[in-house]
């Protein structure tokens, strides 16, 4: 299903896009390591860090559309570059702030946008417009898989890196390893010529995105979307501490977390060759009620090492697959020219889930003592996702043309 890959211009850009969203979502979806260490070293209190990190979460996907639109009509070269030293800043500035403000400024905000400004919106968008359409799936998968990499090779480096040297010494490692990523957005962007104006008769972006937002089709995929981000968000941010409720050692956690972003290379590859043969929304619908059995069979399990790493290899199949079917519903429903806006705006419904999914788990410890009603909330959604999917009319929205005067 890779040979549409096999050119290698096609191969440049697909890998070039790889690299870069390996960095940012390898770090981005590390910071829930960093919870206990920041606690003990400043008394924050877990609440109010799960409320900078959850700030996170919404930046994340705030960003997404805004830099898509920017990427669209000027070109991604000055976004991914600002993203990348930005998520640099953020991650580097952390050590010196003592107090949850600062932290919800530093990782809250800097590198949360910056690691959203060259994340899955303008990459994949820019990918989109270079590549020739037979090739556009399989990429994404391609791409996809290199963010969940990242995860694989972060998580366990970090923990490494935490205990050797120390939060603060991990964080401007981080910093040094976005900077050094800098290089791949020119293979990305390189010979690519700025977009081109708009053609008479066709829609500017903000009729675009009205027409997107009326469409119930869209709006479906938006809440599918809400509920993967509040799975993931929890995940990433509060599974170190549920670990830690067992009596696991830390390690567990970060290679439970190793092990979600080793299974999500096959799943991204896997779900990049699916919707070239299935409809993208039964490829989604699959996913979601996959989450909510693995779930309900993790409540039932004993919390040993096993259950943890069989458990994160279920759900890491699936755990940034939902992204390539997701992209390819917009691309069908309206086309490659304002793609990056119109991804961006599902993963900003992606990260209003994810804002709720670290928040609320942070007052379910601090409330409860544990994550049960989390875990139940999460199971809920997941089959609720499954279900909004269906209903979705995967087909091309018919645009009017615009008339001249």
């Amino acid at each position: 299903m890779f040979h549409s890959l096999r050119r290698p211009d096609v191969l440049a850009v697909t890998l070039a896009a790889a690299g870069i969203l390996m960095v940012t979502m390898g770090i981005r979806q590390s910071f829930g390591l960093f919870v206990s260490p920041i606690n003990t070293a400043t008394g924050m209190g877990i609440a109010a860090i799960s409320l900078a990190l959850a700030v996170g979460q919404f930046a994340w996907g705030a960003i997404q559309p805004i830099a898509g639109a920017v990427a669209d009509r000027y070109g991604p070269r000055a976004v991914l570059i600002g993203g990348l030293i930005l998520l640099a800043a953020g991650c580097a500035a952390t050590p010196f702030i003592d107090g949850g403000f600062g932290l919800t400024v530093t990782l809250g905000l800097l590198a949360a946008m910056g690691s959203g400004a060259g994340s899955f919106s303008v990459l994949i968008g820019a990918a989109a417009q270079r590549l020739p359409l037979e090739s556009r799936g399989a990429a994404s998968g391609v791409i996809n898989a290199g963010g969940s990499f990242g995860q694989f090779v972060f998580a366990p480096v970090l923990q490494k890196l935490i205990q050797s040297i120390g939060w603060m010494g991990a964080l401007w490692a981080m910093a040094i390893a976005a900077l050094a990523t800098l290089p791949l957005v020119g293979k990305l962007t390189a010979g690519s010529a700025p977009p081109p104006p708009r053609a008479d008769g066709e829609a500017h972006l903000g009729r675009v995105v009205l027409d997107a937002l009326k469409d119930p089709s869209y709006l479906l995929l938006h809440a599918g979307f809400f509920t993967c981000g509040f799975h993931i968000a929890f995940l990433v941010t509060h599974l170190p501490g549920e670990v830690n409720l067992c009596g696991l050692p830390p390690t567990v956690a970060s290679w439970s977390l190793a092990i979600i972003g080793l299974a999500n290379i096959f799943g991204s590859l896997y779900a990049g060759g699916c919707i070239a043969r299935y409809r993208s929304k039964h490829v989604l619908a699959a996913m979601y009620a996959s989450r909510a059995v693995l779930i309900a069979l993790y409540l039932m399990a004993p919390r040993t090492e096993l259950t943890y790493y069989l458990f994160a290899a279920g759900l890491g199949f699936t755990w940034l697959a939902t992204v390539p079917p997701t992209a390819a519903l917009v691309g069908k429903l309206f086309g490659t020219r304002y793609l990056a806006t119109l991804f961006g705006l599902t993963l900003l419904s992606h990260q209003i889930g994810g804002f709720l999914g670290a928040w609320l788990g942070g007052i379910a410890i601090t409330r409860y003592g544990d994550f049960t009603w989390m875990w139940y909330a999460d199971m809920v959604l997941a089959a609720l996702a499954a279900l909004v999917n269906l209903p979705i009319r995967e087909a091309p929205v018919a645009r009017p043309v615009a008339q001249p005067a």
